[in-house]
C-alpha cells in the first residue's frame, strides 16, 4: 500500500482490469471518491494486467475474466506465480461459474459480481488487500453446487495424509462454505480453536487462503452437492 503523511492511513494501490472502458470508467470513478483507494493503473487486456501487477505493484488487481488475447484466468495464474505481490479479485457475472472456479484455482484470492452494489465492491476490494479471503459463505455454497456433480480429481493436488481427522472435518466445513462461527458452533468448540485449525490447514496444505481450501476440499472429493 502507498505511504501518505504522517498519521494518516495508507492507500490501497489498485489496478483495473476489463476490455469494457465504461466498466473501468464507472469503477475508477467511485473509488476516486474515497480516501482508501488510489486506482492507479487500467488494462484493457490481459497482457496489460500482468504488465501492470509487475511494474505498479499495486495492492489488489481486479481482473474481469472475459478479455481478449489472455484472459483473465490466464493472467491471474501469472500473476500469482510471478514476482507480482498483488492479491487478484476476478470480475464475474453468474453465468460465469466455470470461469470463476478457473480463476480460484489460477490462484485468485476471491471474486466479484458485477452486479454487487458499489460499495459491496469496494468492501471485497479492502477485505483482499487486508490478505483475507473474498468468498462469501453463501457463494461457496452455489460454486459447490455447480461442481460437486462433476467427477472428483483422481489424486488430490495435495496430500491429505498429513492433516488429522479433527482438520480433515474442519476442511469439509470450510469446503461447504461455513464462516469460523459456523464452524466453530457446529464442533462445539470456539471460535478461537476454529481459526487455529484454518491456520493448521493453510501451513499442512500449503494453501495461501481459505479460498484454495475449497478448492483443495472440493478436488478431494470431501465437499459433495449433498452436503
Amino acid at each position: 500500500m502507498s505511504e501518505g503523511p504522517p498519521g494518516a492511513a495508507e492507500s490501497i494501490r489498485v489496478v483495473l482490469a476489463d476490455d469494457q472502458p465504461l466498466v473501468r470508467a464507472a469503477l475508477r470513478m467511485v473509488m476516486a471518491e474515497t480516501s482508501d483507494i488510489d486506482v492507479v493503473g487500467e488494462a484493457g487486456t490481459g497482457e496489460e494486467a500482468v504488465r501492470l501487477a509487475t511494474e505498479l505493484t499495486p495492492d489488489v488487481v481486479v481482473m474481469d475474466i472475459r478479455m481478449p488475447g489472455l484472459n483473465g484466468i490466464e493472467a491471474t495464474e501469472r500473476i500469482a506465480a510471478g514476482p507480482a505481490t498483488a492479491h487478484v479479485v476476478v470480475l464475474t457475472t453468474f453465468d460465469d461459474d466455470d470461469y470463476v472456479y478457473g480463476a480460484l484455482r489460477a490462484g485468485a484470492a476471491g471474486f466479484l459480481v458485477k452486479d454487487m452494489a458499489l460499495e459491496e465492491i469496494l468492501a471485497g476490494v479492502r477485505v483482499v488487500a487486508a490478505g483475507d479471503a473474498l468468498l462469501a459463505p453463501g457463494v461457496t455454497r452455489r460454486l459447490i453446487k455447480e461442481f460437486a456433480g462433476r467427477p472428483a480429481t483422481a489424486s488430490p493436488s495435495r496430500p491429505l495424509t498429513a492433516i488429522t481427522d479433527r482438520e480433515r472435518e474442519v476442511l469439509v466445513l470450510v469446503g461447504s462454505g461455513l464462516s469460523n462461527a459456523e464452524i466453530a458452533e457446529r464442533l462445539f468448540i470456539s471460535v478461537a480453536t476454529a481459526k487455529t485449525y484454518l491456520t493448521r490447514l493453510l501451513a499442512k496444505l500449503g494453501a495461501r487462503d481459505r479460498v484454495q481450501l475449497v478448492v483443495i476440499a472440493y478436488e478431494a472429493g470431501l465437499v459433495t452437492a449433498a452436503r
